[in-house]
Formats: C-alpha cells, structure tokens, sequence
C-alpha cells in the first residue's frame, strides 16, 4: 500500500521559519553586508571587500582579545566541570533532600547576567562589598579595579558561582538515569568507589557532560554583561574579551565595518571551536 504524505504539518513550522529568518538569518545578512562596505554617515556605504577581515586578523588588538577568552574558557572549563561532576556525585537520590538541593542549585541560573554583574561588582568592593571589606580587614590587598590579578579572579569566581549549577544539574540527571542493577552488580564484585564512578557512572554521564562542555564553552567565550559591569574590561585591557571589544568598535567607535568583519569572524571561531569539541567527544564515545 502507498504511503500518503500529510505535507499540511510543514504549515505549523512555518511560523517557526519566518521568527527564525526574522531574528537571525536577516540580522545576519545585514552584518555581512556592512562586513564588505565602509560608511561615513548619511546612509553613504562604499565597497571595501575583505579589507576589514584583513586588518582584523593582522591586529594585535583582536589576537590580545582573542587570546584572553581562550585562556578565560580553559579556566572555566577545568574548574567548573569537574567541580559539577563532584557536587552531583555527593546530592542526595532520594528523599527531602533532592526538591531542595536542586532548588538551590537552579536559584543562581534565575538570575539575569547584569544584576549577576552588579552583585559582584558590590561584593568586590572595599569600602562596602563583604569579600572585599572582608578581604582588606584580613590584610589581603584586594582591588579588583586596579589588581590584574584580582579582577580575573573575581570574573573567575563570578562565573563559577553563577553556572556550575548548570553542570551540576546536567549531571545529576544523568546519574539518576542509572538503573539500580549497575550499583548492585557494582557491589556484588566488590567494586571499589572509584571503580564505580569509572566504569559505571562516568560513562552514564558522557553525553550530559558533553551538552554541559559544549554550553559551558560558548557561554563562556561569549561572555559580555557581567565583565562589563564588574570591570568594564579593566583595569586597561586586561579583561577586555572580543565581545566587549566588539561592542567598544561598533557602539563606542561607530566602526560598523571592522565591527561587522569582527562579528562574522567571531561566530565563524565560536562554531568552528564548537564542532571540534563535539567531533571529538563524540568520536572518543563511539570508541569507547
């Protein structure tokens, strides 16, 4: 018997298709028109082919940029995923505890990235902040405003105090995904914790840690509101990440061009980053 195709259903998806044109294929097309052309007011644009991706990628200030979100990824990368690992490991599975620990962990997810900022930004400082006033009465020479080394360490914490809960929350549904009958095969060959954790929950656990990984990259190489907020990309350049560079160029500078040619290959770094990532965790699952 032919199978009749019901071609109706692709009218519900429409709607779907043209918010999606709206909000990010014609945005899209806009930046990569201003990518190309130079502008000097009036709604005067003039052909300038590849030359702002040409001076962008022979500019130290985009490698400096680029080089900061990098080692601001690395970072957050190392503390925040096996820290996930460690606090979904220790929640409870059963009982009071489990509606309250997840309820803790998801408060720091409900708070928007600029009020995340501004609470840092007031916690951090030393006449009023608690870390801050806390820290200088200790005898610490805390200031993230002029210390290099301060303020990374505040965006640091920042961060890890703001999305690890995500990781957290990954994991654990990924742990409590695992039947019973691995713990008790687990104890029944004796298995020692650690082999456990190895062979039975960690590889449970690959693909949560993989949407987690993959997130945690983009979320963090994306980072704009709360740097900007605690440290305006200060002190100097030190924490100034390509996105708030970018907005410095477009807004502050009105370089729509070299802005543009930015964006574009900032997206291109981001998605080509992320398909690595995925490629390999995917290929070494399949091994495995």
């Amino acid at each position: 018997m032919e199978k009749t195709w019901n071609n109706k259903a692709w009218f519900m998806v429409l709607p779907v298709l043209v918010l999606v044109a709206f909000s990010a294929v014609i945005p899209l097309m806009t930046v990569v028109n201003y990518s190309v052309q130079d502008t000097f007011g009036n709604n005067a644009f003039f052909w300038a082919g590849t030359d702002w991706f040409t001076d962008t990628l022979h500019s130290d200030r985009f490698w400096d940029a680029l080089t900061r979100n990098l080692i601001f990824s690395g970072i957050i990368l190392l503390i925040e995923i096996p820290l996930g690992i460690v606090i979904a490991l220790n929640m409870p599975k059963k009982g009071l505890g489990v509606p309250v620990c997840l309820i803790l962990m998801a408060l720091p997810l409900l708070i928007p990235w600029n009020v995340v900022g501004t609470i840092w930004q007031v916690f951090g400082r030393t006449d009023i902040g608690l870390l801050g006033y806390s820290l200088t009465a200790l005898g610490v020479n805390y200031n993230y405003v002029n210390n290099v080394f301060d303020a990374w360490v505040t965006l640091i914490i920042m961060d890890v105090w703001h999305w690890t809960s995500l990781v957290v929350l990954l994991c654990y549904a990924g742990l409590v995904s695992i039947p019973d009958a691995y713990y008790q095969a687990a104890k029944i060959d004796g298995a020692s914790g650690w082999s456990v954790f190895r062979y039975i929950q960690l590889p449970k656990m690959k693909r949560v840690l993989l949407i987690a990984f993959l997130l945690r990259f983009m979320d963090s190489f994306m980072i704009y509101t709360e740097p900007f907020v605690v440290t305006g990309g200060g002190p100097g350049n030190s924490t100034t990440f390509l996105s708030i560079d970018l907005v410095k160029m477009a807004v502050g500078q009105f370089d729509l061009g070299p802005a543009a040619a930015l964006s574009i290959i900032y997206f291109l770094i981001i998605l080509l980053l992320s398909w690595i990532f995925y490629t390999v965790m995917t290929n070494s699952d399949a091994e495995t």
